[in-house]
């Protein structure tokens, strides 16, 4: 078994890993369960029919943005099957821009510890969209690498759903065990509304400039030899 193999393995089972999250938390709210979960803290927008529709939207498409995203960075399934890849590309497009995006910028106008909570989400909302409608962009204009860029920065915005749970997991729970120390519920949404995707974007950004300079070293050798 090869390396590539044993890394395509894992990242498969990283998706199936995913899914099974999101999987968990959608179930909670089906058909339309209105007093659990995230729910039981925003009782007071319930009643707020636009935030209502967003939040059952927001919920219901997620993981389909997540799986679709996910197997855009299959090199296989753009080799094999590029007629998939794309149609595969235009259901992120389309949830993003169409559906999650909105419904998550509505959302976050509405978010849990003040203005600097929603200055957050409001702004990785429309982040979010952006660098999906430029990865759409880039696509048409088969300006591939940019276009794979974007979608890097795209999809690292779209893990923040998980990220955002797993940094507020590991805030309550390493304070509240190793130190005694017990924050305020609101001070640590406050942190993870802003630590739960500006990680990941800085992440991405990372993931980006390795690629970049690795190609940069490929092409180097060759430029020597012609000025040789």
């Amino acid at each position: 078994m090869t390396r590539t193999n044993i890394l395509n393995g894992g990242l498969l089972l990283l998706l199936a890993f995913f899914c099974w999250l999101m999987a968990r938390i959608t179930v909670e709210y089906i058909p339309y369960n209105t007093d659990v979960g995230f729910l039981r803290i925003k009782q007071q927008y319930i009643d707020i029919d636009h935030w209502r529709i967003a939040f059952f939207i927001h919920v219901y498409a997620s993981m389909w943005v997540l799986f679709a995203g996910f197997t855009q960075f299959s090199r296989r399934l753009l080799k094999n099957n590029p007629r998939l890849h794309r149609t595969l590309g235009y259901i992120y497009v389309a949830d993003v821009l169409l559906i999650t995006g909105p419904a998550g910028l509505i959302m976050g106008f509405y978010a849990n510890g003040g203005d600097l909570s929603r200055i957050a989400f409001v702004l990785l909302a429309v982040l979010w969209m952006f660098f999906t409608a430029m990865a759409l962009i880039k696509a048409r204009q088969r300006n591939f690498k940019a276009h794979r860029n974007y979608m890097i920065r795209s999809y690292a915005l779209t893990l923040s759903a998980l990220t955002l749970r797993a940094w507020k997991y590991g805030i309550t729970n390493a304070y509240h065990i190793d130190s005694g120390l017990v924050f305020p519920p609101m001070d640590v949404y406050r942190v993870v509304a802003w630590l739960g995707w500006v990680g990941n974007l800085l992440l991405a950004e990372y993931i980006i400039f390795r690629k970049a300079r690795r190609w940069t070293k490929k092409i180097s050798p060759a430029k020597e030899e012609i000025t040789v």
